[in-house]
């Protein structure tokens, strides 16, 4: 049984601030990472508890090089580094029972703790075939696409929510609770480990009832740029439109082509 893990650092608990936590930079990334590497392994450590026979965890945020390789579970593999054809999912596939997000955060304009969507600077809002979606759920979309149900979703107690409106099978493990976007109640991690290797048990146990999330074809993309500046750049990509001054939407016949789209025109917005 292959085991994919997604894990991002806005939704690991301790982290609360932009830049400080978040960036290569900042003052506590060091700190910041090292969490995020001990709910990754606490993931790994749950996964092979429930039969996994493989585990691999894919660096999910900014450069994606964040994670401590040497820190990591030697029982499972990391993929590393930026740019990756499917980012934050690079590395699922048919031949995963299923996928894990650890870290995850809210989608932009929730009020959960760094709550963003893809690009902070960029991005107002995501539409999948009208329905709203934060990284969550373009990523549990992802996983559909190749018959991979999502079964876990760990963060703060907005992406928690967020991740059972859209998928209704899945568990969630909300390490922290949300008091402003950049302010939160955090389990230590002792309990934050814990909580996530208890629910990585109990939601593989249940791979049974779990299903893929997948919208219906075709699929359309809208992004709401933050400024009409940004959506006229997206515009550039081929096959897009301009919805309104600053929405773009692009359509495909397949989940894939069209996350592709989402990705070229949020580039091209720069």
């Amino acid at each position: 049984m292959k085991i994919f893990i997604s894990c991002d650092i806005e939704g690991i608990s301790g982290v609360v601030t932009s830049g400080a936590h978040t960036s290569s930079d900042g003052m506590d990334y060091e700190r910041a990472r090292s969490l995020m590497t001990g709910e990754a392994n606490a993931a790994i450590e749950g996964a092979f508890n429930a039969g996994a026979t493989e585990v691999v965890v894919n660096d999910s945020h900014g450069p994606m090089t964040n994670l401590l390789i040497e820190k990591l579970n030697p029982a499972a593999t990391l993929i590393t580094g930026s740019p990756k054809p499917l980012s934050m999912m690079q590395g699922i596939g048919e031949d995963c029972a299923a996928a894990i997000f650890v870290g995850y955060h809210a989608r932009m304009g929730a009020p959960g703790v760094l709550s963003h969507t893809i690009s902070g600077a960029r991005v107002a809002n995501v539409w999948v075939n009208d329905i709203i979606v934060g990284e969550t759920g373009i990523n549990a979309a992802l996983a559909g696409y190749f018959g991979v149900p999502v079964v876990l979703v760990c963060g703060d107690d907005i992406v928690s929510r967020e991740a059972k409106e859209l998928l209704p099978h899945v568990r969630t493990a909300a390490v922290k609770t949300a008091i402003t976007r950049q302010s939160a109640l955090c389990l230590p991690p002792e309990r934050a480990q814990a909580l996530i290797r208890q629910e990585t048990e109990q939601a593989l146990a249940s791979l049974d009832s779990a299903r893929p999330w997948l919208p219906g074809s075709p699929v359309t993309f809208k992004i709401e740029f933050k400024d009409s500046g940004l959506a006229e750049n997206a515009a550039r990509m081929p096959y897009s439109k301009l919805v309104d001054a600053k929405t773009v939407a692009f359509s495909a016949d397949n989940y894939l082509t069209a996350f592709q789209g989402l990705q070229a025109m949020i580039a091209l917005a720069c």
